[in-house]
């Protein structure tokens, strides 16, 4: 019989909760720098080390990506509370249902929408960086961010066949 973990659902838990509060406090200081940076465009340019002389293009970039950001929070939350919610069925011990099925569905569509926005990101800073002026936000491609989202559809699939096939012992019993 496998071991059970209680300990590591609980710390489960406990982390997506401070996560999910960490993901709108975030949304919140984005917000507030986005709206900074169009109060007082000049000293919140200057301190997120943007050279003077840099013209409009740099400083609407950095505006969109802000935009960008403030539109990966819902995202954010939404992969947060369905695992949550994953977790709260494996405490319970009945992890292959239906719900958790469509819950990393969800996730999976969710976790590429983020990738999207992500490849928006480093499409803009592309398109407003300039030799004298460049936007360097590390943007990188990166496989394992697509292989989690690749896992989240076939873990989807694995859950819907988990859940007939436990469906259809029950009903044999």
């Amino acid at each position: 019989m496998p071991q059970s973990y209680p300990d590591a659902l609980a710390v489960s838990r406990r982390v997506l909760r401070i996560l999910v509060y960490l993901n709108w406090l975030l949304g919140a200081a984005v917000l507030a720098l986005l709206i900074a940076s169009l109060v007082a465009e000049g000293p919140v340019m200057r301190g997120l080390g943007v050279k003077p002389g840099a013209g409009p293009a740099l400083f609407l970039g950095m505006r969109a990506i802000m935009v960008v950001g403030l539109l990966s929070i819902p995202f954010a939350h939404v992969v947060l509370t369905r695992l949550a919610a994953i977790v709260e069925t494996v405490r319970a011990g009945d992890p292959f249902m239906s719900e958790n099925a469509t819950r990393l569905e969800t996730i999976a569509w969710v976790v590429l929408g983020m990738e999207l926005l992500h490849f928006a990101v480093g499409a803009i800073a592309a398109s407003v960086s300039t030799e004298t002026h460049p936007l360097d936000i590390d943007w990188n491609f990166s496989v394992t961010r697509w292989l989690a989202v690749l896992l989240c559809f076939v873990l989807a699939r694995v859950f819907e066949r988990g859940t007939r096939m436990r469906e259809e012992l029950e009903g044999t019993v």
